[in-house]
């Protein structure tokens, strides 16, 4: 065995086959997960040089292992890739997509410097055979083929496989670098260009690991992927930050003892990020960096950036670094402990940390740190003037539903452009930086376009129940702030329905267009309050009469005492609904407000979706006909057409339904994923028309993507336990009860007698029906990355849920604790 740290160019420049072998899994590395923090690793390094042609810095990308076939003579070194062949392939893609877009704009030379590295010279190439230097021999075969032997400039949507995962990255790496050459002379583009492809070939490193034919590489590979506890980034800095104490022949015992914060229980906590699980540490740290460099940083590359920072950027040494890096992180820790506070009176700062992590958010965090940076003194009105706005950008585009995947790069913009504003401008250039974003990835939207989704917005449907709380307590807030009251509680108060949810026994209408209107009205925010305790099922139930008396108990809430005052002694009805919501709306708007003459106008409308999209927005687009019949997928169902009305109802047996999923329910008897039950005349199914709406390519594989993320209610639940085999259900009611929000390990599938296997057997079949019949990407117990490695978890709302559904109590450990 043979380990040495190699780059791109010692690795890939001989003549060679490295295969990736059948038995190895094929190619599964995402855009957000993986390759985007790779590009913006090999950006950051190629503007480094550019900035400082001298540079010498390099970026680490882990480890691969190889294993050399016997040698025939007359024939190519040739070996098989034991781990790592993600990385490698990746790489290969990244030099070919560069090489493609290079030879486009007639940079052939520099083309050609990366071509050696992808593709074997002709003249090493038996007849007949490929020349590529990466074979694979698993599915991704083809696919990995086709766009590496495709000619430039790529039309990536014609090929064969363009749904395939490599070549979805090798667009992706086509458009990124086709970007950043920009629209520049000649002149310009070639020096780029040059640091690119010396980054690409010299400026990365691996370690190399290289076996003989004769060693055992099971063993190896197994070694090196042992399920030890792996090292956070909060670890791998320590141990750098101290390495580099000691070199500065510092106190290194004294500095642990005043100046480390992160070995607590408060900073080893693990948190999530996305669909990551990190330690709060890790996450400070990474948070940290972002509002000192002013770019967005992936959670697994926080490590090696901060390492880069220290040796490249930082202007201290790290004995005067380490002390603000900890009074940062104390006054970070201060927020976090204050927002946790019930009763406590929250300044703006705190009441912001509170409502990001309510909406599982840690996008302003770095903002923060940047505000309150060392030595930077703003007064506390410049402060909390530039989190307000960025706050109501953030919330703003939650009520649309609006993807958050752009707005880090967003925040990390803002630090960089206005690092040096003067305290007196700064409110402003946030303001109207954020002003003027115009594209639908990030911009901030206007008022009429969250009075026009609002307004019928079935919002308990949409929102997660914390996020849903969070706007109705700062409904409450603003009318206490205008009669001088504190701030209201932060005590997870239930959220009730006015008109209750099942209405139909104690509130009755007539007629069938009545009833639609009425169920309708059940989910919107107008019909919707805080209250202080639950109310029994029997009283949250009852005629309005009676309700209204118990809702009289809760009237210290101000959004019971107006909603009381508003209704008087009429009937509560689908108008006071309808009325309750606009003032609620316009509370909202003064909350999180714009500045004057703000509209949130977008040059991209056409790739504004929602993520609900819905019968009506198809045919307002023109892709679906009034009249159109729809037939239902072959089943044991009777064949029963539905008939596209203008309104984008759909009538079956002379019954009118307001989604696909309903009009299905009603053929198949039970529930269904009506985009994919039901088939346009021409075969398409109605998910591939809603992926056209969106932007997106229909696609057989890809239908359970783009299914939105919905929160489990109650309801939801109640209809999928009624559905549940005894042992999944077994399963969900000990997940919820012993184990809520937490990682599952081996010793929670033991405790019901199954094997790992068998786990993942029930999960995926949970997944699978969960895709099919309820519409929503999300089952109750969802996959999450951690560590690089996908793990199973309840999250805490669902779990609440599910042990009010099956009646559980609380959680065994809350019930030892009291």
């Amino acid at each position: 065995m043979e380990t040495n740290v190699r780059t791109p160019m010692q690795i890939f420049s001989l003549p060679q086959q490295l295969v990736v072998p059948l038995f190895q899994r094929p190619y599964v590395w995402e855009q957000e997960e993986q390759r985007a923090p790779l590009w913006s690793d090999i950006r950051r390094l190629t503007d480094l040089r550019l900035r400082d042609p001298y540079s010498t810095a390099t970026h680490f990308l882990g480890a691969v292992v190889v294993q050399a076939h016997e040698g025939q003579l007359g024939t190519m070194q040739s070996s098989n890739i034991i781990d790592g062949q993600q990385r490698l392939t990746t790489l290969q893609v990244v030099m070919d997509a560069t090489a493609a877009v290079l030879e486009s704009v007639g940079l052939d030379s520099l083309a050609g410097q990366l071509q050696s590295l992808t593709h074997n010279q002709a003249t090493f190439v038996p007849a007949g055979e490929s020349s590529l230097k990466i074979r694979h021999t698993n599915r991704d075969h083809a696919a990995f083929d086709e766009v590496m032997d495709a000619d430039p400039p790529v039309d990536h949507s014609a090929l064969k496989h363009a749904t395939s995962r490599i070549t979805r990255a090798h667009e992706y790496f086509t458009d990124e670098i086709t970007t950043w050459l920009g629209e520049t002379d000649e002149a310009d583009r070639a020096v780029r260009a040059n640091a690119l492809v010396a980054v690409l070939t010299s400026g990365l490193q691996l370690v190399a690991i290289n076996l003989t034919a004769a060693e055992n590489s099971q063993e190896i590979f197994e070694t090196l992927n042992a399920r030890g506890t792996p090292l956070t980034a909060a670890d791998l800095i320590k141990n750098s930050v101290f390495q580099r104490l000691a070199l500065e022949r510092a106190d290194t015992h004294r500095a642990y003892a005043e100046h480390w914060p992160f070995d607590t229980k408060f900073w080893e906590t693990e948190v999530s990020v996305g669909r990551y699980r990190v330690s709060r540490g890790s996450l400070f740290l990474n948070q940290w960096l972002v509002s000192r460099l002013g770019e967005e940083i992936g959670p697994q590359q926080t490590f090696t950036r901060f390492k880069a920072y220290v040796e490249h950027d930082a202007v201290q040494t790290m004995t005067d670094l380490l002390p603000t890096i900890k009074e940062q992180a104390d006054l970070y820790q201060a927020w976090t402990v204050a927002a946790d506070e019930k009763d406590r009176q929250l300044s703006v700062v705190e009441m912001s940390v509170y409502r990001m992590r309510a909406s599982d958010l840690e996008l302003l965090k770095p903002l923060r740190i940047w505000l309150h940076a060392p030595g930077r003194q703003l007064p506390q009105a410049v402060v909390d003037g530039v989190v307000a706005a960025a706050e109501s950008w953030i919330m703003r585009r939650m009520f649309l539903r609006l993807t958050t995947s752009d707005l880090g790069r967003v925040v990390a913009e803002l630090i960089r452009v206005h690092g040096d504003a003067p305290a007196v401008e700064l409110v402003e250039r946030v303001r109207g930086h954020l002003s003027r974003i115009n594209v639908t990835s990030s911009y901030w939207p206007g008022d009429e376009e969250i009075r026009a989704a609002f307004a019928e917005e079935a919002v308990y449907r949409r929102f997660k129940v914390a996020r849903l709380r969070l706007f109705l307590e700062a409904v409450e807030n603003e009318y206490r702030r205008g009669t001088n009251q504190p701030q209201v509680s932060r005590r997870g108060y239930p959220i009730e329905h006015v008109l209750p949810q099942s209405w139909q026994e104690n509130w009755p209408v007539n007629g069938l267009d009545a009833e639609l209107d009425r169920a309708a009205h059940v989910h919107r925010l107008g019909n919707l309050t805080l209250l202080t305790t639950s109310l029994n099922s029997k009283v949250s139930n009852s005629a309005w009469s009676h309700k209204r008396e118990a809702l009289r108990d809760h009237d210290t809430l101000l959004l019971n005492s107006r909603l009381l005052s508003q209704s008087a002694d009429q009937e509560w009805t689908e108008r006071l609904i309808d009325a309750r919501s606009t003032q609620l709306i316009e509370t909202l708007l003064a909350v999180w407000p714009v500045p004057e003459g703000h509209t949130g106008e977008v040059v991209d409308p056409r790739d504004k979706t929602q993520e609900w999209v819905e019968v009506k927005h198809l045919v307002a687009a023109g892709l679906l006909e009034p009249g159109t019949r729809l037939t239902p997928r072959q089943g044991s169902w009777a064949s029963r057409d539905a008939v596209v009305g203008a309104d984008g109802l759909l009538d079956v047996d002379g019954k009118l339904f307001g989604s696909p999923s309903a009009a299905g329910h009603h053929v198949k008897g039970s529930v269904t994923n009506g985009w994919t039950f039901w088939r346009m005349p021409d075969g398409r199914r109605l998910i591939d028309v809603r992926a056209v709406f969106q932007g997106e390519k229909p696609s057989e594989i890809r239908w359970a993507a783009a299914l939105p993320r919905v929160e489990w209610t109650e309801e939801d639940l109640a209809q999928y336990a009624s559905e549940a085999q005894p042992l999944t259900l077994r399963l969900l009611d000990h997940v919820a009860l012993e184990r809520p929000d937490e990682l599952l390990t081996g010793a929670d599938f033991a405790a019901l007698g199954l094997a790992p296997e068998q786990f993942a057997g029930f999960t995926g079949a949970m997944a699978r029906k969960v895709y099919n019949d309820y519409e929503r990407s999300n089952p109750p117990i969802e996959f999450v990355d951690s560590d690089g490695r996908w793990h199973y978890r309840m999250p805490r709302d669902t779990a609440e849920a599910w042990r009010s559904v099956r009646m559980l109590g609380t959680t065994s450990r809350s019930s030892s604790t009291a």
